[in-house]
């Protein structure tokens, strides 16, 4: 085992492998990139995570920020790791060249962000936000607006958020009230208050700069009204230098069960505590047209949901090796048909070796989930014609709510299990285990909930264009089933039978749940879909790994294989409960009146 926070080796595989990485050299946008330069940056990352973000993943849990009124403290620790990241070039790794980028592919941007994530993923969440702000401005704020907000972020200088969520709105932005008066000069005024902004306030940057969803007065009621705003903390000089602070306090920071090192704040915009400009009012400005705030925000909160869904990936992988390697060096009891003798480690006992393989196809198959995502995601920025554009764009669309979800669901799993093999030390906090397990707690919730994922997924992203994504999917996996059958082997043959029937059943089940085009009855379970669904997407992801491996001899490639036999073993058969229940209609919950709960 060569590290105790991610595997080098299953990241090599995936990407060269499996992936084939290397071929996006071919490509124009790629071209000045190599192996060479991959292995470099895969490298760095990783010395990057281990010097200076691991080391104060618990220290940051222990002592999480704190808000004296004023400000927000925070152990230095996190500062150093994230100027060490800002100075390698991170933020900007995976962005183009005419702004500052290197234009790395993102499926080895995210292979290196997996790194930080499971170092230590309440810090890395700095860096995620700051990445996101500055992509979505990258694709729609103007110029000027680039040169200003973006290029000092791409240094490391500046930070950014998202600045969504209000305390009566929650996750329903239709709900939002914060307004934004025109000032009259082309800025704005700002006045309203946020919830669950995540990097709201700090010194670890020079500037914080909010992207913040308000209303201009007149506008529609509902999403249709919204518009995007730049918020600056400290409004910049035409010279790039800080000048006044603007009109953003905190009212306060929310205290979490586990991510504790990423600050949570509930920002003020407008109460008067700063008079920018000799007025109340915090000062932004308009991203591209107005009432089109939230289609240019899901540029950054699709991202961030793919985000999440590595975090979520990074913290089971990083509790499964933890948990394999206390199993491996932990002596206890004795074979079941021993006679005497001394302790076998636990790793020995069939059920510590099931927790095992559970955790391992988990995490190893989320990981390579995510990975093929950000291979869409590069074929979509290189794309050779508008063909290609299409199709990467139609299954990155059905598949970023898997992305997201079925690793927060899964991965926690994996460190529920993690937190199992350690037995009673793993409820301590001696062990790491349980903190990753509070921390990926997290993942489930933010960024759109289960249960909202599952209605984009069975609401708009398999029935959109007369379903063109979903039967994309189908026969992208139906390609995979071509495949396995061609190698001849028997046991990746039944494998690829089992995929096709459960590929089948999604296709019969979204039919079904959707022929009387009623959307009240067709979403009520759609959370049984989206984990059915995704369990089908995960079986084909490890049919994938299996028949990339399927040549390899070495003890890594069998651990491939006996970790996709697993999952069709004891995985994939989860899902035909889910289908019959849905293909039932099932009226239970919409029946409910809540006087019986």
């Amino acid at each position: 085992m060569d590290s105790l926070i991610m595997s080098a080796r299953d990241l090599d595989f995936l990407l060269y492998e499996w992936l084939d990485v290397t071929g996006l050299t071919e490509r124009e946008r790629y071209r000045e990139h190599s192996r060479e330069t991959f292995d470099q940056v895969l490298a760095l990352s990783r010395e990057l995570a281990e010097k200076y973000f691991a080391p104060h993943n618990r220290e940051g849990d222990l002592h999480e920020p704190t808000f004296d009124g004023e400000k927000v403290h925070i152990i230095p620790e996190v500062a150093a790791a994230l100027s060490a990241f800002g100075d390698a070039g991170f933020v900007g790794a995976a962005m183009d060249e005419r702004i500052g980028g290197m234009q790395l592919p993102h499926t080895v941007f995210t292979a290196c962000m997996s790194w930080f994530y499971a170092a230590n993923v309440a810090t890395a969440s700095y860096a995620l936000l700051t990445i996101g702000n500055a992509n979505l401005l990258a694709a729609h704020a103007d110029p000027a607006q680039i040169d200003r907000f973006v290029r000092p972020m791409l240094t490391g200088r500046w930070f950014g958020t998202m600045a969504l969520s209000e305390p009566q709105a929650g996750s329903s932005l239709a709900d939002i009230t914060t307004k934004a008066v025109p000032a009259g000069d082309g800025s704005y005024r700002l006045f309203g208050r946020k919830m669950w902004i995540s990097g709201g306030d700090h010194d670890l940057s020079e500037n914080i700069v909010h992207l913040v969803l308000a209303r201009i007065p007149g506008s529609d009621t509902g999403t249709r009204g919204i518009s995007l705003f730049i918020v600056p903390k400290y409004l910049p000089a035409e010279d790039g230098s800080l000048g006044e602070r603007n009109d953003v306090v905190l009212a306060g920071i929310n205290h979490k069960m586990g991510w504790r090192g990423t600050v949570n704040t509930a920002p003020v915009f407008g109460d008067g505590a700063f008079t920018p400009g000799g007025e109340s009012g915090a000062i932004g400005y308009l991203v591209g047209e107005p009432n089109r705030g939230l289609t240019y925000m899901f540029h950054m909160m699709n991202e961030a949901r793919l985000g999440v869904g590595l975090a979520a990936t990074a913290l089971g992988y990083t509790g499964y090796l933890k948990a394999l390697d206390y199993a491996r060096n932990r002596p206890q009891g004795r074979a079941v048909a021993a006679k005497g003798g001394g302790q076998i480690p636990i790793v020995a006992h069939p059920d510590v070796r099931r927790m095992l393989l559970a955790q391992k196809a988990y995490a190893e198959g989320a990981l390579g989930l995510q990975l093929y995502c950000a291979t869409l995601i590069d074929r979509q920025r290189s794309a050779r014609d508008a063909e290609e554009t299409k199709y990467t764009g139609l299954l990155l669309r059905v598949l970023t709510p898997i992305a997201k979800s079925w690793p927060s669901q899964w991965c926690l799993a994996a460190n529920d299990l993690a937190i199992q093999v350690h037995g009673g030390a793993g409820y301590t906090r001696d062990y790491d285990v349980e903190q990753h397990y509070r921390d990926n707690r997290l993942n489930p919730i933010h960024e759109g909930t289960h249960g909202i994922q599952s209605l984009d997924l069975l609401g708009r992203a398999v029935t959109a264009d007369g379903g063109a994504a979903l039967t994309l999917l189908l026969d992208t996996m139906g390609e995979t089933v071509d495949r396995a059958r061609a190698t001849g082997d028997a046991e990746l043959g039944d494998f690829a039978d089992a995929l096709a029937a459960a590929a089948g059943r999604i296709a019969t089940t979204t039919a079904t749940v959707w022929r009387d085009a009623n959307p009240e009855a067709a979403l009520a379970n759609s959370s049984a879909y989206l984990e059915a669904f995704g369990h089908v997407v995960l079986a084909w992801i490890w049919l994938e790994q299996a028949v990339a491996a399927s040549g390899g001899t070495e003890d890594f490639h069998r651990g491939k294989r006996v970790a996709a036999r697993y999952f069709y073993h004891w995985e994939l058969p989860r899902t035909a409960p889910l289908f019959d229940l849905l293909d039932g209609m099932d009226r239970t919950t919409l029946d409910l009146d809540d006087a019986w709960l």
